[in-house]
């Protein structure tokens, strides 16, 4: 059929466009973003391109969701603005004639946004975390870096070199402040030198001194070697089973239905169902006056994206808090957004108007009479 093809044509086309902006925009600004965490230490430097991978990937239902709404708003509003709907509607079609061609192209879209808010998302989650706390619990000997101050993965210890060997087996002019067991130790060497003894590692000092105070006592120890040796590991990353609810599978969440699950899992449904809400809600915003600009009309648009999301994390908060209920969350939400953009609709498809009614019910009631 002539209206389906050439609508669906024009979809596609916008859809594309405006999916390969969004993705542009957003990985600019994860990749800012991860930069700005590998610079402070939360994220090892060499896998920066893929915790940019997995956290736009992340990012991808929203972003598909918003292509597809501003591509549905942008092609109605051009439909409107060059006088074609007045074709379209001088020829029998009516504005909720277009929710079956709009559904036709959405459904494969809205299909992907559903699997991978339930497949992707934790995914990606769980694979950011893991790269996170892998870097954030290497060893101690693996922080050290020329010129920086490094904590230990533990928080008890600092280090600081001043140069090392190009074989980071060896350094000069170290500092080392520790923290453990109610006392203070710092301990400075002019070189030291790293070596194995059997199955362990031993940072073995030369030609410094050791400055150790028990916590509450103001007696300082001071002592001067030629030769101090200590015991260093490498902490291995341990099981989570604390793992964040963002980064659990959703089966997990359905089998712990614990609050802060429900509410992930709540957010994880509604993302499937605003991109739902979102095509009903496109046609009812894309109305514009041709004699007028569309840009308050995507302005409006936008604004409404932003509010609907906000709701839907104001939502989850409120799950996790026990301030409102898994179902009625998701009813009073989208439903009730489903609701009002099917009577908006309902209100542009017969035109009707407040004055129209009044008038109706007064004709109404005099005929009563």
């Amino acid at each position: 059929m002539l209206f389906h093809s050439s609508l669906r044509k024009e979809l596609a086309r916008s859809f594309g466009a405006t999916l390969v902006v969004l993705v542009t925009i957003v990985m600019t600004m994860t990749l800012v973003r991860t930069l700005g965490q590998a610079t402070r230490g939360s994220v090892n430097p060499q896998e920066v391109m893929m915790v940019m991978g997995y956290t736009v990937l992340g990012y991808l239902p929203t972003i598909l969701t918003l292509s597809l709404f501003i591509s549905i708003v942008g092609t109605l509003s051009r439909m409107y603005r060059d006088s074609e709907m007045v074709i379209w509607f001088a020829a029998g079609r009516g504005l909720s004639a277009f929710l079956n061609p709009l559904f036709r192209f959405a459904w494969p879209v809205l299909l992907v946004v559903g699997l991978m808010a339930m497949v992707v998302w934790p995914w990606a989650n769980q694979q950011t975390q893991e790269l996170k706390d892998r870097y954030g619990k290497r060893g101690d000997l693996e922080r050290v870096a020329p010129g920086q101050f490094q904590e230990s993965a533990s928080g008890n210890r600092v280090f600081f070199l001043d140069k090392d060997t190009p074989d980071n087996k060896s350094g000069k002019n170290i500092f080392i402040s520790t923290n453990e067991r109610g006392k203070e130790t710092v301990t400075s060497a002019r070189s030291g030198r790293i070596t194995s003894i059997g199955d362990g590692q031993f940072l073995v000092l030369s030609n410094g001194q050791r400055l150790e105070r028990t916590a509450g006592n103001t007696e300082l120890k001071i002592s001067e070697f030629e030769e101090y040796t200590s015991r260093v590991g490498t902490n291995e990353l341990a099981t989570r089973d604390d793992a964040p609810a963002k980064a659990r599978s959703t089966l997990d969440l359905v089998k712990e239905p614990t609050r802060l699950h429900l509410a992930e899992l709540a957010w994880r449904i509604g993302l499937a169902l605003a991109a739902l809400n979102f095509v009903v809600i496109a046609v009812t915003v894309s109305s514009v006056n041709p004699r007028a600009g569309r840009s308050g009309n995507l302005v409006f648009a936008l604004f409404a994206f932003v509010v609907y999301y906000n709701l839907l994390n104001l939502g989850q908060s409120w799950v996790g808090n026990g301030q409102a209920g898994f179902g009625a969350f998701l009813l009073g939400l989208h439903g009730g957004v489903l609701a009002v953009g099917l009577a908006w609709l309902a209100k542009q498809h017969n035109n009707w108007t407040f004055r129209k009614l009044l008038r109706r019910s007064a004709v109404r009631a005099e005929g009563a009479a």
